[in-house]
């Protein structure tokens, strides 16, 4: 097996937290209890596979078939 690129995983894991909504504390702990308000509302990146891709580039590897 292969190693994975360490900048790229990096990069991966930043952004599969950007897609999750806040945590339930966040919003009681900013609007209060009597509040109900949806935890994605005070998400500051939202991200989603269908909307917002990566735009990662592959690396810069020399072909196999060159010698």
């Amino acid at each position: 097996m292969t190693n994975k690129n360490p900048i790229k995983k990096q990069r991966l894991t930043v952004k599969g937290r950007q897609t999750r909504w806040a945590p339930i504390f966040a919003v009681l702990k900013k609007f209060g209890v009597g509040k109900r308000i949806h935890p994605s509302a005070i998400t500051r990146h939202r991200r989603t596979w269908r909307r917002t891709k990566i735009h990662m580039k592959p690396r810069n590897a020399k072909p196999n078939h060159y010698g």
